[in-house]
């Protein structure tokens, strides 16, 4: 292949040092992420003129669910003999090893003990709402993972292709890189794709009654981020060894598998959006929680 029409992409993962601890571009842009979707997730509840303490609560059911799920996600989807085998090495969170697909489900269970506990909504109500900044944090995510040098695809042909750093802890520790053939960046096209889902629902929430169509926005998110996932896989390295033999045997990898009930129900979602008529759900309003009673008239 020729590398003249490659990206070389050399790039150190660390942003600084402090007190000897590596500060990641990885972590700046999840913190970022997270900092838009709170602030989205913020001004939607106060448009709908909900109560604070949904929004608090909210805040935090959405955190845990997150990095408990994704992080479950991989040791149990991905190297599951090894972390049943060593259950406390699922706690070293920062060594690395979040899957998306857990992440999902574990902002689903959040979601139902949130809606259950906080809001007495359906799941679907505060999913329509949070889900609009999630393809922004999405992308987040993917840029980071770009910056790692990691969760990229086999060899390509194309001048975008991107030549990546191939002994990266040890090129980190003074060593000459040794790069890889140009490749696909799927970090990039799957970043690209969750900006365009951000795009799509932050209109169908400011600009359309969907948010009143219980269900229809997160469909459209969740249809169109694991659709794009699913084919995005046939370009990307496997992740881990346990894939070759569920590839060899079903000829799909296993983060299709578990994008494939993602897009039924996304498609679900939809047509039962579209099918039942826009509903306002009657929710509290925080305005009128701490109005002074008025003094009956003798």
């Amino acid at each position: 292949m020729d590398t003249l029409l490659s990206v070389t992409w050399n790039v150190d993962p660390t942003l600084f040092t402090i007190l000897g601890r590596e500060i990641r571009w990885y972590g700046l842009f999840w913190v970022i992420g997270l900092i838009v979707a709170v602030n989205i997730v913020q001004k939607i509840y106060k448009k709908e003129d909900l109560p604070e303490k949904w929004f608090d609560s909210l805040f935090v059911y959405m955190i845990v669910g997150i990095i408990v799920g994704a992080r479950l996600g991989h040791c149990l989807f991905y190297e599951p003999e090894y972390y049943l085998a060593h259950p406390f090495e699922m706690l070293k969170v920062w060594e690395g090893g979040l899957a998306s697909h857990g992440g999902v489900i574990g902002i689903l269970i959040a979601v139902w003990l949130y809606s259950r506990k906080i809001t007495k909504q359906s799941m679907l109500w505060t999913l329509d709402r949070v889900m609009v900044p999630t393809g922004f944090t999405a992308a987040m995510i993917r840029f980071g993972n770009l910056m790692n040098h990691e969760i990229y695809g086999g060899p390509t042909d194309q001048p975008w292709g991107f030549r990546f750093v191939d002994n990266l802890y040890q090129w980190m520790n003074g060593a000459e890189p040794i790069y890889t053939d140009p490749s696909h960046p799927t970090q990039i096209y799957e970043a690209l794709a969750y900006l365009i889902v951000f795009a799509i629902t932050m209109y169908m929430y400011w600009n359309t009654s969907a948010k009143d169509r219980k269900g229809l926005i997160t469909g459209v998110g969740i249809i169109i981020i694991f659709l794009f996932r699913f084919f995005v896989e046939f370009v990307k390295n496997v992740q881990v060894d346990e894939e070759y033999s569920m590839i060899e045997s079903t000829g799909l990898n296993i983060g299709q598998w578990l994008s494939i009930p993602f897009v039924i129900w996304g498609l679900w979602l939809i047509i039962n959006g579209l099918r039942k008529p826009a509903v306002v759900a009657d929710t509290p309003k925080q305005s009128q929680m701490f109005k002074p009673k008025q003094k009956k008239k003798k």
